[in-house]
């Protein structure tokens, strides 16, 4: 079956390489030279690219955010990244972000096409069933987040106590590790659970349009002012009455940071045509990976609103902290994406398959393992 592969590889002569590797099983490649020129690519044939393929081994490396806005454009989407010899840290870098898989230089060809091809069973897969990701929608509660780990026990229990206040919550740890999934229960065990949860992550949108996005842009004609004169837009007011989320909230720029500041302490936003204030009523919860404190010592985090998020921590250790955890999650995966793919009954892991993924590190935390086992499921489900 023929499928359409976007490549990006900035090196022409690499690009057309890979291209032809690919091209030999029948796929139809579509080049980018530029992360810029691909996700213009991806915007526009978001439905009918099967799988991404990111050349990193270039010196500038694999672009900060170009993994997190191509999964925000269309997450069921795989991308494989291929890295310099020695690149570890690209590799796990571009795990933590939800790459499906990667390959170290050199490699060939037969390897580039065999994840190609692996890549595409999994996102025909996930069309027929659901993507590997919990359903952004799906509402969560605390009984499904695993928790046989004390340190997950303790999280679910901070959770519980946060859900019962209106104040700020500031969830801390590794990419992967479902910080979302905590937010959401916080959420559903609210008393704002019947209104609308919202999320939106700084690192997947362009420093300059951050701040249209979680505030609005400034109203002028009638309709868009409620009767008091006043209405919430953006993000705000998509969250009204309900949690707005707010992940990576390192990467606000300076200027946001002072309005969200302003927000946090006023309860209001403040307009910029000399309108009155937007009264927000609004639950927020923020989620970081990076140590904020030390982003306060940089000088890239100011420090008065540090103090004014990080008012209620929550910090969700990795995956290799808390490795009684893994067996239950393993079960729990393999459940759901059996029934998800409609096996005539749940496939059953071997204790020996348990072990050696319970003995792995996961760098990418809970969601490449949860990855992982979809893919397992899957081929299983091909194999049988």
């Amino acid at each position: 079956m023929t499928s359409h592969i976007l490549l990006i590889d900035e090196d022409a002569a690499e690009r057309r390489s890979m291209k032809a590797a690919i091209e030999a099983h029948g796929h139809v490649v579509h080049g980018a030279e530029t992360a810029h020129a691909a996700i213009d690519a991806f915007r526009r044939q978001r439905d009918q690219i099967g799988v991404v393929v990111i050349d990193a081994s270039a010196p500038e490396g694999l672009q900060s955010g170009l993994l997190a806005v191509l999964a925000e454009i269309n997450p069921a989407v795989p991308v494989i990244v291929a890295t310099a010899e020695g690149a570890t840290e690209t590799a796990i870098d571009a795990v933590r972000a939800g790459a499906f898989d990667f390959l170290v230089k050199p490699f060939a060809p037969e390897r580039l096409s065999g994840a190609v091809e692996s890549a595409l069973k999994i996102h025909r897969s996930s069309l027929h069933g659901r993507t590997p990701r919990r359903a952004r929608s799906g509402a969560v509660s605390f009984t499904d987040i695993v928790a046989a780990s004390a340190s997950m026990s303790r999280v679910v229990e901070l959770g519980r106590r946060a859900a019962q206040s209106t104040i700020p919550v500031m969830l801390e740890g590794e990419a992967g590790v479902g910080k979302e999934l905590v937010a959401r229960a916080i959420h559903a065990a609210s008393d704002r659970s019947s209104r609308a949860f919202v999320s939106v992550n700084c690192q997947s949108i362009p420093p300059g349009q951050i701040d249209e996005i979680l505030f609005g842009e400034t109203r002028h004609s009638e309709r868009d002012v409620a009767p008091d004169g006043t209405k919430a837009s953006g993000r705000f007011g998509e969250a009204e009455g309900g949690t707005l989320f707010i992940e990576e909230i390192s990467e606000l720029t300076p200027s946001v940071q002072a309005r969200l500041l302003d927000v946090v302490q006023s309860g209001e936003i403040a307009r910029g045509d000399q309108q009155r204030p937007t009264k927000v009523n609004v639950r927020l919860v923020f989620a970081t990976n990076k140590d904020l404190i030390e982003e306060v010592k940089a000088g890239r985090f100011r420090e008065d609103l540090y103090y004014r998020l990080n008012v209620f921590p929550i910090t969700i250790p990795a995956l290799r902290r808390r490795k009684e955890d893994i067996p239950h999650l393993v079960r729990a995966f393999v459940e759901r994406f059996s029934l998800e793919q409609r096996l005539p009954r749940t496939l059953q892991l071997e204790a020996s398959a348990i072990a050696l993924l319970t003995a792995f590190d996961w760098p990418g935390n809970t969601r490449q393992l949860e990855n992982a086992v979809f893919r397992a499921v899957v081929l299983a489900e091909a194999g049988s």
